[in-house]
């Protein structure tokens, strides 16, 4: 088992740096860097990206005609007509575009060797405290909802095979049609106007991760205090999140069930219980624990976006977000290289939890 996590290990090294590679070549091959988003403020012409959607066609129709103008002049940038060279070539030293791609891409390999990130080209902070800063936000939503997702589904999936084709099984899978086909921000919006002041009742807090006065309150009103600013966006979050794992757990069991030793062990005479959790359980279970890593990357990097903008919850997802429109590269490289690099390890870990369930499993002798 050791060899296989120390191959494990050494195959998340090329995984990133492909995963790099291919990301520093798009973001070489798209419009609109830095130095244009810096030489658009100096001419005040910047366009948020809202703008684009609702300007009219009048605005349109000029911007295409100065786009048209631009390209009848040789420059590098678009936009630049009219801009001091000089200035120019200061904008792409202070991004770090004054060197040739090839000696910015093995600087920045370089760099991530030692979690060197670069500082953020907006927002005068390291990547790293950035990552830092927003970290709590998303491990809170992140983590709380796979937990409180795997404790509802697990539980009412095994109930739900054992007790296939009853009334409790019809019931319960029209709850979970509808938490299925409910979005997480449209049930959150509905929370926000019942529970936290928008129109009924003023229960929850509506901003935030903790209170204002946080620091003030004893060791026990802040962790009451941390879970009520988390229940209306976790609420939001599992609603959606424990239907697909729900039916996954009871086709799994089902599966199992209806397979040739549990049919053996129990004309053999082995109690209910000691079939279904001796024996069903852990082979079921396999493919659960499997989705593991990918559902609390989905969660924590992605799901939470909407939840962390309703709820005015500065996180991940909205760093990444912000960072990618606003081509702040830094944050966009640093947070691709952390992220990746937590779902691989989550993936190792998901392999080992496969051998604690079910003792038979060796990776190693299969050569993976």
């Amino acid at each position: 088992m050791l060899n296989y996590i120390i191959k494990r290990l050494f195959l998340i090294i090329p995984t990133l740096l492909g995963i790099l590679t291919v990301n520093f070549i798009i973001i070489q091959a798209a419009p609109g860097g830095p130095v244009e988003k810096a030489i658009a403020q100096i001419k005040g012409t910047e366009v948020s990206v809202t703008e684009r959607f609702t300007s009219s066609g009048g605005e349109q129709l000029s911007n295409k005609q100065s786009q048209k103008n631009f390209n009848t002049q040789e420059s590098k940038y678009r936009g630049s007509q009219g801009i001091d060279p000089d200035l120019i070539k200061e904008l792409e030293k202070q991004y770090g575009f004054d060197k040739p791609p090839l000696q910015r891409f093995f600087e920045m390999l370089k760099n991530y060797l030692v979690f060197d990130f670069g500082e953020s080209f907006y927002k005068d902070k390291s990547v790293i405290s950035l990552i830092l800063e927003k970290l709590p936000v998303s491990i809170s939503l992140g983590l709380w909802t796979t937990l409180f997702v795997y404790l509802i589904s697990i539980p009412m999936g095994i109930k739900k095979a054992v007790r296939d084709g009853s009334k409790f099984d019809m019931y319960s899978s029209s709850l979970i049609i509808i938490g299925y086909a409910i979005p997480g921000f449209l049930f959150a919006i509905f929370l926000i106007v019942i529970f936290a002041g928008g129109s009924y009742l003023d229960i929850f807090p509506l901003r935030g991760l903790v209170s204002d006065n946080w620091e003030e309150l004893s060791f026990f009103e802040k962790i009451v205090d941390y879970f009520w600013h988390l229940a209306l966006p976790v609420l939001a979050m599992v609603i959606g999140g424990f239907a697909s794992l729900t039916m996954l757990t009871k086709n799994s069991f089902l599966d199992e069930i209806n397979k040739q030793y549990v049919l053996t062990a129990r004309a053999k005479g082995v109690s209910e219980q000691k079939v279904l959790y001796g024996h069903v359980f852990r082979n079921a279970m396999l493919i659960v624990i499997s989705g593991f890593p990918a559902a609390f990357i989905n969660i924590l990097f992605t799901s939470s976006l909407l939840i962390e903008v309703i709820f005015s919850l500065d996180g991940l997802g909205l760093l990444g977000f912000e960072a990618a429109l606003g081509r702040d590269y830094p944050v966009v490289f640093g947070s691709l290289y952390i992220f990746t690099l937590i779902g691989l390890l989550l993936r190792l870990i998901s392999d080992l939890t496969y051998v604690l369930i079910d003792p038979r499993i060796d990776f190693e002798s299969r050569g993976n």
